[in-house]
């Protein structure tokens, strides 16, 4: 599994001119204002201080890069479907997320967060379908795991893969960014799509 020993905010990011240009592998997460992208993040490295957390929705506006280990980014885009921005802060984040598809490499895998305890919204149903545009690696984190009694979570877990149109081979992971279940699963996971040490 892999072990994280060392992480820092590195920059934020507006268009593709200000990515980091070293080649080292992205781990984007994608997912709704609010769903907990940075507490996820802050749980992983095991840093709560790491991603600022706002109970705002809406307030990651740029792309934030996070260096783990030396070796691969984390990557906390803006989170999507905040209802209380305009059509133009909206049609400005779509760009931002297409350029950041297309143009940042390479992009290992994104991990799309949901809240295992809703049913996907509109956005959450787009961002599936770019996901498969893109054809890029994807695993599914729903969060909030805690929130629901344990043996509703498995059963959750799988209706939203099968809501958001993924097979049964894109993995969901349930976790919970407070008891810390789930975090080992979703690193073992990660490390599969890291390149192989020498």
């Amino acid at each position: 599994m892999m072990v994280i020993r060392k992480a820092e905010f590195v920059k934020s990011a507006a268009n593709a001119s200000q990515y980091p240009q070293d080649g080292l592998p992205h781990f984007a997460m994608v997912g709704k204002s609010n769903v907990g992208k940075s507490s996820l993040i802050n749980a992983l490295t095991n840093n709560s201080k790491l991603a600022k957390i706002s109970s705002q929705p809406g307030k990651t506006r740029l792309i934030n890069f996070f260096l783990v280990n030396d070796s691969f980014y984390l990557v906390d885009l803006p989170g999507y479907g905040f209802a209380r921005v305009s059509q133009n802060e909206k049609a400005a984040w779509g760009k931002m997320i297409n350029e950041y598809f297309e143009k940042a490499a390479p992009i290992n895998c994104l991990i799309m967060i949901l809240d295992i305890r809703h049913d996907p919204t509109a956005d959450d149903k787009q961002m599936a379908e770019w996901i498969r545009y893109y054809q890029m690696p994807v695993i599914l984190a729903a969060s909030k795991s805690d929130k629901l009694g344990k043996t509703r979570i498995k059963p959750q877990a799988v209706q939203l893969r099968k809501q958001l149109g993924f097979s049964e081979d894109i993995p969901i992971v349930p976790y919970s960014a407070v008891s810390k279940t789930g975090l080992e699963e979703l690193l073992i996971l990660m490390d599969d799509y890291l390149p192989a040490e020498d």
